[in-house]
């Protein structure tokens, strides 16, 4: 899980200074705030990391990229090129990592369930994006690749901490070359030093650490009338949510294996689709079924009440296909998972919305996911408050924040929720100023009351 971010000159964010991060993550405020660029910052990590060119410092994307940032120029804060980026996290670990001593079979160099990483990018002099330095912090240990001067691109192996020396390999000591895109050490390292192996398991992971983590963007395809399946098993909805039927009929293949509570009868994804379309009150029942035997094409049908003739996803209203690949995707990846969601509740209904936060709460105790969650919902905000009044979750399980564009770039405000779900430090105009609409409303039905009179 992450716990923990900070980054300089990052799109609108001059400085986000060691935002903390919860099981459950919320991201609100105004249009333009800088909400977007938090997630777009861990996409961003995360396409690098997939990416097959090890060469790559960053990888900024393209139209078919879980986020698409165009080049350095357009990232770094106000365009100024000869900025740097600088960002970090901490997170921790789902089991202790134990680095052994390669000297002993019984002795222990370290031992941690947390890890920290930090990276500063900026351009070589030559147009070119290099690392300047990049780190691994565990225990009391830091350990830096860290260029050589400005120009050139050399490197050397730093560890500042006096209980662990790193030991040169006999011979010329030749300087290390660029890293593995951002965060890799080069292989060279563990031929240059007699005792730098545990390097690889740093690196490692972080890997593990952006392979878990899941994206849904704010728009989704259109629902069909058909759907043909290969057989294929996605890793995630898609973008989009354009493969969510594909992930459910390759999650019925695996059986009934999602847990909705202690000592609660195990579901299917589907049944627990299902069950949460129905709470929310958008329709009765819902299901994948072939056109034929054996057939590979599909349709997504579903009965809106216990009485209503069982229709396609295409003849009900847009919410279904809109919420359908958020569910889903909710209890399609492994337990542990990060989920990054992009306005969810976009073309849903406000007690929909209020429910969709109920929703997140369910995965987030029961599968142990992370969720990191951009809205503009007032009522999803409201249910998670009214939650952590009724102690269904507890205020240390989340962490709300409110963003705004100011002089100096984006601000980050952590909302200060008390255990009565109360938000002590309420912004104003959060979601509008709701009283002076009010009194706006019966200024105006009195001064039309007074019209007709005369």
């Amino acid at each position: 899980m992450i716990t923990e971010l900070s980054a300089t000159n990052f799109k609108s964010w001059k400085c986000i200074d060691r935002m903390g991060f919860a099981s459950l993550t919320g991201l609100f405020g105004t249009n333009s705030s800088g909400k977007t660029s938090i997630l777009q910052l861990l996409l961003m990590l995360k396409q690098t990391f997939e990416s097959s060119d090890r060469a790559q410092v960053l990888e900024f994307g393209d139209e078919k990229s879980l986020t698409n940032l165009g080049s350095f120029r357009e990232v770094v804060y106000n365009h100024d090129k000869t900025s740097g980026i600088d960002f970090s996290l901490g997170w921790n670990l789902p089991k202790e990592l134990i680095i052994k001593d390669p000297d002993s079979k019984t002795s222990t160099l370290f031992s941690t369930n947390r890890l920290a990483f930090s990276c500063k990018v900026g351009e070589n002099g030559a147009d070119r994006l290099a690392v300047s330095s990049l780190a691994y912090e565990l225990d009391s240990q830091r350990f830096e690749l860290k260029r050589k001067g400005q120009a050139g691109l050399k490197y050397e192996l730093l560890n500042e901490d006096e209980g662990f020396r790193l030991v040169r390999t006999q011979g010329r000591p030749w300087d290390l070359p660029s890293p593995v895109k951002f965060y890799g050490f080069p292989d060279q390292v563990y031929a240059y030093y007699q005792n730098a192996g545990f390097l690889a398991d740093l690196q490692l992971a972080f890997e593990s650490l952006f392979g878990q983590v899941y994206y849904l963007g704010p728009l989704r395809e259109f629902p069909q009338r058909y759907y043909t399946w290969s057989g294929s098993e996605p890793a995630d909805m898609g973008r989009r949510g354009e493969r969510v039927v594909d992930a459910l009929l390759a999650a019925r293949q695996r059986g009934p294996y999602i847990s909705p509570g202690y000592k609660r009868k195990r579901q299917t994804i589907e049944e627990r689709v299902a069950y949460w379309l129905k709470q929310l009150g958008l329709i009765y029942d819902f299901k994948v079924e072939p056109i034929a035997e054996h057939s590979s094409i599909y349709q997504v049908r579903v009965q809106k009440t216990p009485f209503s003739a069982k229709v396609l996803i295409t003849d009900v209203g847009f919410g279904v296909s809109q919420i359908l690949p958020v569910l889903a995707l909710c209890y399609y990846v492994p337990e542990g998972s990060i989920l990054l969601l992009e306005q969810p509740e976009i073309h849903l209904h406000p007690s929909v919305q209020s429910g969709l936060a109920d929703v997140l709460i369910d995965v987030v105790k029961n599968r142990r996911l992370q969720i990191i969650v951009e809205s503009h919902s007032e009522h999803l905000l409201r249910r998670l408050q009214r939650r952590i009044a009724d102690t269904t979750i507890t205020p240390d399980q989340t962490a709300l924040y409110f963003c705004e564009a100011g002089d100096a770039g984006s601000e980050l405000r952590r909302l200060d929720v008390d255990l009565f779900g109360l938000i002590t430090n309420w912004p104003k105009d959060f979601f509008g100023d709701e009283f002076s609409e009010l009194a706006a409303i019966t200024r105006a039905k009195m001064e039309r009351k007074m019209g007709q009179r005369k």
